[in-house]
């Protein structure tokens, strides 16, 4: 395995990160990023995305943009933890079988190799299983399998999408049935999103890169089906981005026909700047790394040992509370949600 340190300050997502390392293991074909931003609250907890990217350097800002984010979230969720994030370059879909175990043992090497310094878990395309099989090479992770935990955890998707909603219901005074709402993305999270809605008495329109995906979306739910380029301009009240990052920008925002954002994707604004770009069309953002924190809180609580399902839960939905508080201070500051968010987080851990 050879694992090079990197420094790339050229880049505007580097933000002081203090360690970003690149491992490549020839034996199993693993080639990935992991990315620590900031220690200071505990280890840099954050998930492993296994995905296709275009290439290295675009892998590498994702890793970095996710990490910084993760750190700003868990100080908000009032987690002990800090902010660190790693992705895999491959296709996290399609490897299976000897492979992608093989693969994971070579990654949760990488992971040990930093002393507990990052903490993993799963993240886009990484499961239950995968993370089982790192623990079998490292302590540092959690979103266990059921037989290897000790405390509360396992799959964060139902409980980032039950966040969401508890911030939706801030953002619309809970008023959702008839509530029209655009869902960017419906895999395991935006799916759950759905369900909760459409139980809610909301009307979904939803888009996926998978065809598969939309499908059962419209089957189970009732939901109409948008194409990946047209789900911005969807009629809907509420557009929640649930996929990739960096979706809000000079070319989505001026099309977007919803007065709130609210979803479960991480680093949703391209830019800082398009924070006030939504604010100048009166559309109200709710701060990603606030509104998806249900999935970091169930499995921080699980690798800090909580063994209260119910106490965990509850700490959930304060999420919507935390969501208003953003709102309050943002309105009396006169600033953007976003801009009030990172505010109130930098105060947490000491920025």
């Amino acid at each position: 395995m050879l694992t090079t340190e990197l420094s790339r300050p050229d880049l505007p997502d580097w933000d002081g990160h203090e360690k970003v390392i690149h491992i490549r293991d020839a034996d199993s074909g693993l080639d990935a990023i992991i990315a620590v931003h900031n220690t200071r609250l505990g280890p840099g907890l954050g998930g492993c995305r296994f995905h296709r990217y275009a290439d290295f350097d675009a892998a590498l800002v994702d890793a970095l943009r996710l990490s910084r984010g993760m750190t700003y979230k868990n100080a908000m969720a009032g987690l002990a933890l800090g902010g660190g994030k790693s992705v895999i370059i491959g296709d996290g879909r399609a490897m299976a079988g000897e492979a992608r175990k093989k693969l994971m043992l070579a990654m949760g090497a990488a992971v040990q190799s930093l002393g507990g310094q990052y903490v993993v878990a799963e993240d886009m395309h990484t499961h239950e299983s995968d993370m089982g099989i790192m623990h079998g090479v490292t302590p540092f992770v959690c979103g266990l399998p059921a037989a290897q935990r000790k405390s509360v955890g396992g799959n964060p998707s139902p409980l980032t999408a039950r966040g969401v909603l508890r911030a939706i219901e801030v953002a619309v005074d809970g008023k959702l049935r008839g509530l029209k709402v655009a869902v960017q993305g419906v895999g395991s999270v935006g799916y759950e999103l759905c369900r909760l809605l459409h139980d809610a008495g909301a009307k979904l329109w939803v888009s996926d890169v998978h065809d598969d995906a939309t499908t059962r979306c419209r089957d189970d739910f009732d939901a109409a089906v948008a194409a990946v380029d047209d789900i911005y301009a969807a009629p809907v009240d509420l557009f929640a981005p649930c996929a990739m990052g960096a979706i809000l920008n000079d070319e989505t925002i001026p099309v977007l026909k919803a007065r709130m954002v609210i979803g479960a994707a991480n680093n949703q604004l391209a830019e800082e700047r398009h924070a006030e770009a939504l604010a100048a069309r009166g559309i109200l953002y709710g701060p990603d790394y606030i509104v998806n924190a249900g999935g970091v809180i169930f499995v921080g609580c699980e690798y800090l040992g909580a063994v209260d399902e119910g106490a965990v839960v509850a700490q959930v939905d304060r999420i919507g509370e935390t969501l208003r508080e953003v709102f309050n201070f943002a309105e009396q500051r006169k600033i953007t949600s976003a801009a009030a968010a990172d505010q109130l987080a930098r105060a947490r851990f000491g920025r």
